[in-house]
């Protein structure tokens, strides 16, 4: 294949902020869970130890460098830098790519993804004290005031010759679409004011991350047409294309129905979570669908998962291995082949998500195993 577009997601978490330390006390990283992760089971591999970059601070702009170094060395196109803007201007952990954007640095390619969702204290229960809000930082929509003020405070990036462009557009992902409800304003007006300031347009990328959802309901037997029916959801809403989330449909289809009802039992009605672990191999058999083949949507890789350095009870994925990773990327590229070089995306889930145990940076373990199988696939 001619030409392969893969965007690593990346996680500016790695640098404390005061609302961290507020809220999970001084100094707070992602590392802080990571490191304190314990092995489950035999065979669990906890905690997951960084090699080459280290424990590294996403303050110093060597290690920005290096990560860069290693990605374009895998091959990857560039980074989706995951931006947090909860309106009212109020933003967090924008200090990392606000100096890879002022300073120039690294020279590697780049563009934003809104990961717009509430922050909760769920997200790292192990540190959960009576003292923490259920609700840290809620994510609003105050109208289209606030949608153009979003918009000039990342036209500079917009306007990066780094910026990464689908059709001559800058490449905007936004993490949950179907719950943004003037997702449609918003997309009209960043449109209409992307051509005031020179600009083709926003090329507007919605993830579809529950494909066994549909009219918010769960749905067990999953066919073509609800796929269809829930990447046309959010294409209806103004987006040019889906970043198709494979994985948490494939969890369901795998785990079949009593295992699927059981869960949902225990999450529900007994408000309990418990210990999820699937085997990766099983799962890549059920990532992709032939709706993936659409032009307009960009299918995801996944190299790895497990969330437990954040909460004892939740998904593991095992036989998580660099050849594993690997096969998954030849299947992933044959949904892809017919498509126009241009929209020969993939997404990667993720660069550095330590904390999820989704990352192909260097590690004890593998090493430089996960670039090395994107490298040997890609280049």
């Amino acid at each position: 294949m001619e030409k392969v577009r893969v965007i690593a997601l990346y996680l500016p978490q790695f640098h404390p902020i005061p609302e961290n330390d507020e809220w999970w006390g001084k100094g707070f990283t992602e590392w802080t869970n990571v490191a304190k992760a314990k092995p489950l089971f035999k065979g669990h591999v906890q905690p997951r130890i960084p090699t080459e970059l280290g424990f590294y601070d996403l303050r110093m702009p060597e290690i920005r460098e290096k990560q860069a170094e290693l990605a374009r060395e895998a091959g990857i196109e560039g980074f989706c830098y995951w931006h947090y803007w909860f309106g009212n201007g109020k933003r967090l952990l924008e200090r990392p790519f606000n100096e890879v954007l002022e300073s120039g640095k690294p020279d590697f390619p780049f563009c934003l993804g809104w990961a717009n969702h509430t922050w909760t204290s769920k997200t790292w229960d192990k540190e959960l004290n009576r003292n923490t809000p259920s609700i840290l930082m809620e994510q609003l929509y105050p109208g289209k005031e606030d949608y153009i003020n979003h918009f000039y405070t990342v036209l500079p990036a917009f306007k990066d010759k780094r910026y990464i462009t689908v059709d001559g557009k800058p490449f905007f992902l936004i993490f949950d679409p179907l719950n943004f409800k003037d997702v449609k304003n918003f997309i009209n007006c960043w449109q209409n004011l992307a051509i005031e300031n020179g600009l083709k347009g926003i090329h507007f990328v919605g993830m579809a991350s529950l494909s066994f959802r549909q009219n918010g309901k769960i749905k067990l037997n999953v066919s073509a047409d609800d796929i269809a029916s829930n990447y046309k959801e959010v294409i209806d809403l103004g987006f040019d294309a889906v970043n198709s989330m494979g994985g948490a449909r494939a969890r369901y289809v795998v785990q079949g129905k009593l295992k699927t009802y059981w869960n949902l039992f225990l999450s529900k009605v007994l408000k309990t979570k418990h210990l999820d672990v699937i085997d990766h191999r099983a799962l890549n058999e059920q990532m992709y669908c032939e709706e993936d083949k659409w032009e307009n949507v960009y299918p995801t890789i996944i190299p790895n998962f497990d969330r437990t350095p954040r909460t004892n009870n939740d998904t593991i994925y095992v036989n998580s291995t660099p050849q594993v990773f690997k096969d998954s990327i030849k299947k992933c590229l044959s949904f892809i082949e017919h498509k126009q070089d241009e929209h020969k995306i993939i997404i990667l889930k993720s660069w550095n998500e330590w904390g999820e145990g989704n990352y192909v940076e260097p590690d004890m373990q593998y090493g430089r195993g996960y670039i090395n199988a994107l490298k040997e696939i890609l280049k």
